[in-house]
């Protein structure tokens, strides 16, 4: 069998999979602005985004681009060379993007490639020139490409972040958040504005590069001349017609004009995805692929066939690209990873205060610090007239017609994000200058949101870490990407046939495991937006509802997790006491987030059954502070068997098996009473019970026996207590929250 037609099969079975994972990292482009503002419902959103997608990739400009135009001199490498080369690239791909993926952070596909090309064809070049002279291997690599993309990443951020910022307070200034009277009178040249914005950039962005740029007009000239000579007419006329045609769709149909604009900027954004950006996957391949056809004619052998061949112009067949986009639809509807990194850019830039997904950092309080003191500073030159001109231009309502309800913010900053982001692409597009749709159109979304005041005091430091943190995974990429890639070539070349299938192999394990990872956190996402649902209808009903199955949920795992934690801890199970420390963490965490959401729940509450509110605090504080106390008993039993200590002695086993099970009849028992609202067996199973309090105070004194008869030691001591003490914890407030679901429940049904 020739080995090379089969790298060339690899290849092609990796570029399905680095569609997928592609797809998933770059919807963020596309979707975040039509999603966070809810334009449409989100199958309309998907539709639109599906057919630009399909529409993209017919465009194949740039299909060839990148194995082919100037990141290395593919005449300076035989044939079997660059199929190293390209087999490194895909591999590393599929696991860098799919790690970004993951953990939901967005970043650059082009500069991922672009990199993973560059480290793999200088490690080649290495093994080329042998070590004899390093400074030979800048004669393989075309590394001003290289410096050229990194300029256009840190000009891109900056500008794209600064413009956003800018276009967004101006257009807030003009537009206000008391939309209802503005709209009508600037809303159709607005949108005219928006999708004349839009349209030149799907001329100007999607058109080039083309197979339909070559089409002859009637006038002889090709469609990319008519379009590049007549671009300030078209505008014009564009503008005018997009006016027009707004107007009358509000005048006649009562259509939200900036519903239409928002849609048609996911359209091109998501066309010009798959035109310009995700193609570059399947370029790779169909490079191997002419390699492979090139050197077959040559009939000379591989390591001796020049590829000079890929420094021609290629077409690319239709049944290629439609291929592309069936898959990139295809991943675009199903794929949740895609979700999770649109998430990522949805809480950085909502408008509303609640749960924040990154902690804050000292650069960031500096920042803020920095901040407030230039704000004072110009707020105490400024006329006080003026300041509360200013401040009323921004100041928020509640019948804002421009938000949806639920909406993360409104179809003007959503617009605002897509007119800034096409324009900024399409002008760079035009200089001929390098940068990622990824980086502008999220800096964009961020500037904008600061623009706009989502970046308050409460939320500013964690936004502010955010958005810090994805910036700072975009340059990492280009460093991971070289590297994994240089690494990856160098085993290839070393081990042959026998290194690809070993490492195709190690990829599809790591992808499967991440995306096992993937699906357990996507559920506990998914478990999280259904009480968001619930919580939104703000109703006493609906609080009830959700503290019965959270109380039932808490008392189902406790007593799991005390058991569990003591079986692994006697038998010194560090595996079983880890995922226990796991549990206990993914609980308390969970109700954090619900801690976090009481401000936005009491305060929907409705006015007549708002005093039901402290209850539904009482609940929450209560459910807290137990999950605190499960991790306090969890984790210093991990330490101490991961740090090999002596376990503890046989009469210590004893007692703690004889209170798990106590506490597995306890809970028991409450869990029954919640589910069933029966509160009159409270008591009688508080009276009841009380005897492990006695228990536990028994326990304890047997432990201080055993410390005065130095039967134990001073580690033993202080870890036995300590389980003692978060046990009584447990049980205290197991207790008083099913008391305060009594009351809620009470209450509740008083006020109805």
């Amino acid at each position: 069998m020739d080995i090379y037609l089969f790298f060339v099969i690899v290849l092609f079975g990796l570029a399905i999979s680095d569609l997928i994972v592609g797809v998933s990292n770059d919807a963020v482009n596309f979707l975040v602005s039509a999603i966070g503002s809810k334009a449409a419902p989100f199958w309309i959103i998907m539709i639109v985004a599906s057919l630009g997608i399909v529409v993209g990739a017919t465009f194949s400009s740039g299909m060839m681009e990148v194995a082919r135009k100037g990141i290395f001199h593919p005449g300076m490498f035989y044939f079997h060379e660059i199929m190293i080369i390209f087999l490194a690239v895909m591999l590393t791909d599929i696991l860098l993007l799919d790690l970004f993926n993951t953990f939901g952070m967005p970043t650059s596909t082009t500069v991922s490639i672009v990199f993973e090309l560059l480290g793999a064809a200088v490690a080649i070049a290495f093994l080329k020139v042998k070590g004899d002279d390093v400074g030979a291997v800048g004669d393989y690599i075309n590394s001003g490409k290289a410096l050229a993309i990194i300029s256009g990443i840190l000009l891109s951020v900056v500008v794209a972040f600064s413009v956003g910022a800018l276009v967004q307070y101006i257009t807030r200034m003009l537009f206000s958040f008391k939309t209802d009277r503005t709209i009508k009178f600037y809303g159709a040249i607005w949108g005219g504005l928006g999708i004349t914005a839009i349209t030149y950039f799907m001329l100007i962005k999607g058109l080039k590069g083309s197979s339909y740029a070559s089409f002859e007009m009637s006038n002889g000239d090709t469609l990319h001349t008519y379009v590049k000579d007549n671009a300030k007419l078209i505008l014009l006329y564009s503008f005018i017609i997009w006016a027009i045609v707004l107007q009358l769709l509000n005048w006649l149909f009562k259509t939200n004009i900036l519903k239409v604009v928002v849609l048609a900027g996911t359209f091109a954004l998501a066309m010009a995805f798959a035109g310009n950006d995700l193609v570059n996957f399947i370029g790779v391949p169909l490079a191997g692929l002419k390699s492979h056809e090139a050197w077959m004619a040559s009939g000379l052998a591989a390591d001796q066939y020049s590829m000079g061949a890929l420094a021609e112009k290629v077409s690319t067949q239709t049944i290629y690209l439609l291929f592309a986009g069936a898959i990139m639809v295809g991943a675009l509807i199903f794929s949740k990873k895609s979700r999770s990194v649109t998430k990522t850019s949805l809480d950085l830039s909502r408008q509303d205060e609640g749960a924040e997904r990154f902690e804050s950092s000292g650069l960031s309080r500096s920042i803020v610090r920095i901040s407030m003191a230039m704000s004072n500073s110009f707020r105490s030159v400024v006329p006080n007239k003026m300041l509360a001109a200013l401040d009323s231009r921004f100041e928020q309502v509640q019948n804002d017609q421009s938000k949806v309800e639920g909406a993360e913010f409104d179809l003007i900053r959503a617009s605002v994000n897509l007119m800034v982001a096409s324009i900024l692409i399409s002008f760079a597009t035009s200089l001929k200058l390098p940068l990622s749709t990824t980086y502008v159109t999220f800096m964009v979304a961020m500037g904008t949101s600061l623009a706009d005041g989502a970046w308050g005091r409460e939320s500013a430091v964690y936004r502010i870490t955010g958005v810090m943190s994805v910036i700072g995974g975009w340059f990492l990429t280009a460093f991971v990407a070289f590297s994994a890639a240089f690494i990856m070539a160098l085993i290839i070349s070393w081990g042959g046939v026998y290194a690809v299938i070993g490492i195709l192999l190690m990829v599809i394990y790591l992808v499967y495991r991440s995306s096992v990872s993937h699906k357990k956190k996507a559920a506990i996402a998914e478990e999280d937006e259904t009480v968001d649902e619930i919580e939104k209808e703000s109703t006493v009903q609906a609080l009830m509802l959700k503290c019965n199955s959270g109380i039932s949920q808490i008392f189902t795992m406790a007593p799991s997790i005390i058991e569990h934690t003591f079986t692994g801890f006697i038998g010194e199970k560090r595996k079983e006491l880890k995922k226990q420390v796991n549990a206990a963490s993914e609980i308390n965490l969970k109700i954090k987030k619900q801690k976090d959401k009481l401000y936005k729940v009491i305060g929907k509450l409705q006015q007549d059954s708002a005093e039901t509110g402290h209850y539904y605090v009482q609940v929450t504080d209560y459910q807290r502070e137990l999950a605190r106390s499960l991790s306090f008993l969890t984790t210093p039993l991990f330490d101490h068997v991961d740090n090999n200590h002596k376990t503890i002695i046989g009469v210590q086993v004893q007692e703690l098996h004889e209170l798990a099970q106590a506490f597995k009849t306890f809970f028991a028992e409450l869990k029954s009473v919640v589910e069933k609202a029966d509160f009159e067996k409270l008591d009688e199973i508080i009276e009841n019970h009380l005897g492990m309090f006695n228990l536990i105070e028994k326990y304890r004194k047997n432990q201080v026996k055993r410390i005065k008869q130095q039967e134990v030691g001073t580690r033993n001591s202080m870890l036995y207590l300590n389980i003692l003490a978060e046990l009584r914890n447990v049980l205290l407030y197991s207790i008083n929250i099913v008391k305060a679901e009594r009351d809620f429940v009470k209450h509740s049904n008083t006020v109805e």
